[in-house]
């Protein structure tokens, strides 16, 4: 591919308001208006460049929102306080009671919980399927869906969207095509792709300190327009709002961003080959041995690599349990949901971040219990970190038959 998001971000310049070579932050949650007609008319959203109240937008909100947007090759984009505060409401201002969607069957399990559980009380129903089978994406489409929900990498399981097939399926279909791209920001541009909206957890690696919440839509003018307005806006009216100070804080980040995910995707390809020489079973997109490499392959911008997540399988949740514990008391990283941190970070996503998906459903989607998924973190050496990993393997007994 040719689009070059980091350079994207890099071109857009900001002056503070004294000359700063970091924007100045908007540390007010109201503005004036020098006349009352401007505030009318800002109410009725019919003037650009005036600020009305923070839950609205705010300058600091609106220089992060333009730097995502330039990332991901949108028109525009719109931050909320968390990734669920983007997605929630989008989702709520695209459908209405009687609509449908067809999602993903593996997505992050707070997404899955929103669709299977809470959406149906507004009269919004979700078909889940297999995202990589396109003949079960067709068949699930319905009369009144108006949605197709996927990760370009799925949480937890890894599986990878063919997002221009899953764009032609969409608009054969007058459906709109959303897509979460949090595990694989930079590496996977869905809207040059044919993604109608791209959705983010601000979070994981873009934020990549663990320091702060944050999430973003990114789409249409006409689309961000709509979730702000100040009558039937779904995040105006719900009011997942991020803070200035956060947004200048993320800001900040996003800067390096590029560095860290060449980084974490180098570690995470290093181990990831280790581990499959070790004889474990290993599922990461870099290596051939995923179902879904050459469709990665196909859409990636090719410098940022594959990303910073690898899954490993040791058998069982006690097992699992036992090397993680483990490698937390030897400072090889956390026991800690969440992603993108400079530390590696590792959970058993059956009992953590997927335990709102039931049993049976993890059972039929692959999910067992002695699954870890790693968030490979930014190490300066990655070959002391394997062995080290490798040894607490052997110490609990995981590669005492391969290694010993």
């Amino acid at each position: 591919m040719s689009f070059k998001p980091a350079n994207r971000i890099q071109d857009l310049q900001y002056f503070g308001e004294f000359g700063g070579v970091n924007p100045s932050i908007s540390d007010s949650s109201t503005y004036t208006f020098l006349s009352a007609k401007t505030m009318f008319d800002t109410f009725e959203g019919n003037v650009e460049g005036c600020y009305l109240y923070s839950r609205h937008s705010s300058p600091s909100n609106l220089y992060l929102g333009e730097a995502l947007a330039a990332m991901e090759g949108t028109e525009t984009a719109h931050v909320a306080a968390t990734g669920m505060g983007a997605i929630t409401p989008t989702l709520l201002q695209l459908c209405h009671a009687g609509d449908h969607i067809v999602a993903s069957r593996t997505i992050y399990g707070g997404t899955y919980a929103f669709l299977k559980n809470f959406a149906p009380k507004f009269g919004i129903t979700s078909s889940f399927v297999d995202i990589t089978n396109p003949t079960a994406i067709s068949e699930a489409i319905k009369p009144n869906t108006k949605i197709i929900y996927c990760e370009s990498v799925s949480n937890p399981l890894l599986e990878i969207a063919n997002l221009p097939e899953l764009s032609q399926i969409a608009k054969s279909n007058g459906l709109k095509l959303l897509v979460d791209n949090t595990f694989s920001p930079l590496s996977i541009s869905p809207a040059a792709l044919g993604a109608d909206i791209v959705l983010h957890s601000l979070t994981k690696f873009i934020n990549g300190s663990s320091d702060t919440m944050g999430g973003v839509t990114c789409g249409s003018r006409e689309l961000i327009n709509d979730l702000k307005n100040v009558n039937d806006g779904a995040s105006m009216l719900l009011g997942p709002s991020m803070d200035s100070l956060r947004a200048a804080s993320i800001l900040k980040n996003l800067r390096t961003l590029h560095i860290r995910i060449k980084q974490h995707s180098k570690n995470a390809l290093y181990l990831a080959e280790k581990f499959e020489a070790d004889g474990l079973k290993t599922v990461y997109p870099g290596l051939p041995s995923h179902p879904g490499h050459q469709t990665f392959r196909n859409m990636m911008n090719e410098e940022y690599g594959f990303g910073g997540m690898l899954t490993i399988d040791v058998g069982s949740l006690n097992k699992a349990n036992e090397l993680m514990e483990l490698m937390q008391q030897r400072n090889l990283g956390y026991l800690a949901v969440s992603l993108g941190f400079y530390k590696t970070l590792f959970s058993a996503p059956g009992t953590s971040t997927s335990s709102e998906i039931p049993e049976e459903e993890q059972k039929a989607m692959g999910l067992s219990d002695g699954l870890i998924r790693f968030s490979i973190g930014l190490e300066n050496d990655i070959e002391r970190t394997y062995q080290m990993m490798q040894q607490c393997m052997i110490e609990i007994g995981i590669l005492k038959a391969i290694i010993a």
